[in-house]
């Protein structure tokens, strides 16, 4: 996996026509193999869908053996800590560093969401409540 790499939740509904090759990586995510953020942005936009950046970034450690095994602890402990209301994220960033007999790697992603509708509350169900009036 490289930087900026897109992971969807199981439930991430994407436009009809947008069918990208994913790969499992876990119960709850896939990895979007060979298209990078910016690239699948524009695709999602092209299908008149909204591709949104939000603010909130899961950083998580994870340690192994190998830089592999390390990377891929902490990236799925981050994908764990994005909130259950987003349904993708962005490759942020990786760092690791060795340690006599294992490495540690600290993995960072950025929470996406991907949706039909522009607003996120109407995406989530969280309709505005009626003002009660007397």
């Amino acid at each position: 996996m490289k930087l900026h790499s897109v992971f969807l939740r199981g439930e991430c509904i994407l436009p009809d026509r947008l069918d990208p090759c994913r790969q499992p990586i876990s119960e709850e995510w896939s990895f979007v193999e060979e298209i990078p953020a910016l690239v699948f942005d524009t695709m999602i936009r092209q299908a008149g869908w909204h591709f949104m950046w939000l603010h909130e970034a899961c950083s998580r450690r994870g340690f192994g053996l190998t830089e592999e095994a390390a990377i891929r602890r902490a990236l799925s402990r981050a994908l764990k800590g994005v909130s259950k209301r987003f349904n993708a994220a962005e490759l942020d960033s990786v760092q690791v560093k060795q340690y006599p007999g294992f490495l540690i790697a600290n993995v960072t992603v950025q929470t996406i969401q991907i949706q039909r509708h522009a607003s996120l509350k109407i995406a989530a169900g969280l309709h505005p409540q009626p003002v009660p009036t007397r």
